[in-house]
């Protein structure tokens, strides 16, 4: 199974990860912030992820860790 990771105080919002995800299992946070004010990025089923990074490869700030 494949673990997603993401520096969350480095998040900025802008949502690319998300529209890349094949299984469509990334979404943004509705209930935290991070330091900047932006609700970051995450995984709700990570048990659905195949461990293909398209996350971290579109992420500009490289914030998204893709272990398998």
């Amino acid at each position: 199974m494949a673990k997603v990771t993401f520096l969350e105080d480095r998040c900025k919002g802008c949502e690319l990860c998300t529209t890349v995800c094949p299984k469509k299992i990334v979404v943004m946070s509705k209930h935290r912030m991070n330091a900047k004010g932006f609700h970051p990025a995450e995984v709700l089923e990570m048990d659905k992820c195949i461990g293909c990074a398209f996350c971290a490869t579109i992420c500009p700030d490289a914030v998204i860790t893709v272990e398998k």
